[in-house]
């Protein structure tokens, strides 16, 4: 949930002259305002949701609330994820009592969070240093494609069609990661992170089983995680995926490193809600600590600024954002497919 630090590009580079823009524009002042309505909002829906989960009981209704929830967490998470870039506040201490709070609400750990996406913030795409393209399940580039081994390798043949249904994992992904990390002792805060997960997870599963019968809590579950997951991932999906994937020793300075790795997806204000700003991922990459509502005034400015430059600047639809990684992914399979046929033959 925060960003990579990085080395300022000199004076005159073109980030600096962006930077300027920027800066002159006041993109990066805080939105104090803004931040305590929606905190406040998320905290109302989320005590109101807890109390229609409990006047509702033992009811094939909950399935609704199951998915309500999973809606919220989404929200919720992306509050931790703005905490993290040092959006909300100007301090560090007093964003990550955001993060923290609001990781032990979705059940995640904030700080496995926060070393994942510094990584991933530092090097975009990158085929070896971000975690974002190295999963076990996908194959990004074709040189993945061809490590894939057993079922991965099937898995890496058909992963165009398998995308979405793999999103429904995705919330247990993050569960299994934190505990997991926790457990090795890859946090700072340890004895807090441990305390807060135990924490949700006793109070969410004592409250979803006392609630509700052993199979309709079960179900329940199962509903709530799985669109959690899908909300998540597709949130998170459009950014990067079928963007050029960058080798080790590129020469591209820190503005291209972003733009030409990062995809925009257009939509008015509604997509700015459902996606939690991240609609608009160069301008987040390119200036991480800006305050969300201000992206996308940035849009504006760094659009301009990059054709001026001649840059690419990738933006499109949000379903034709789901299209291109599609794509992306089926090409990847592609000659592990053809592979297949001949050996057939």
């Amino acid at each position: 949930m925060t960003a990579a630090p990085h080395t300022q590009p000199e004076k005159g580079s073109d980030f600096a002259a962006l930077s300027r823009h920027i800066k002159h524009a006041g993109l990066l002042d805080r939105r104090w305002g803004y931040y305590a309505t929606k905190i406040g909002l998320n905290l109302l829906a989320l005590a109101g949701a807890a109390v229609a989960f409990v006047h509702i009981g033992d009811s094939w209704w909950q399935l609704f609330m199951a998915a309500f929830f999973a809606l919220l967490f989404t929200q919720l998470a992306f509050i931790g994820h703005d905490a993290g870039h040092k959006q909300i506040f100007r301090t560090r201490r007093t964003n990550d009592l955001i993060g923290f709070a609001h990781g032990s609400l979705v059940g995640l750990s904030y700080g496995w969070w926060i070393g994942q996406h510094n990584r991933h913030h530092a090097n975009p795409n990158h085929e070896d240093a971000d975690p974002d393209v190295d999963i076990p399940a996908l194959a990004f580039t074709r040189e993945q494609a061809h490590a894939k081994r057993g079922f991965l390798r099937w898995m890496a043949k058909h992963q165009a069609y398998l995308f979405f249904p793999l999103l429904l994992l995705e919330g247990l992904s993050l569960h299994v990661s934190s505990v997991r990390s926790i457990w090795r002792g890859e946090v700072k805060s340890r004895l807090l992170e441990t305390g807060l997960l135990l924490a949700h997870f006793g109070i969410y599963f004592t409250a979803v089983f006392l609630v509700l019968s052993p199979g309709t809590a079960v179900v329940f579950i199962v509903v709530h995680q799985g669109i959690w997951g899908v909300y998540m991932g597709c949130s998170f999906a459009p950014n990067h995926k079928g963007m050029p994937t960058l080798p080790t020793g590129h020469t591209l300075d820190f503005l291209r490193k972003q733009v030409l790795t990062s995809r925009n997806v257009r939509g008015g204000r509604w997509v700015d809600f459902a996606l939690g700003g991240l609609n608009y991922q160069i301008e987040h990459h390119l200036f991480p600590n800006m305050p969300r509502p201000n992206l996308r005034h940035a849009q504006v400015i760094v659009s301009q600024f990059c054709a001026q430059r001649g840059i690419s600047y990738s933006q499109c639809g949000l379903l034709t954002s789901y299209g291109e990684v599609l794509r992306h992914l089926h090409e990847m399979g592609a000659p592990l497919r053809s592979r297949s046929r001949a050996l057939a033959e």
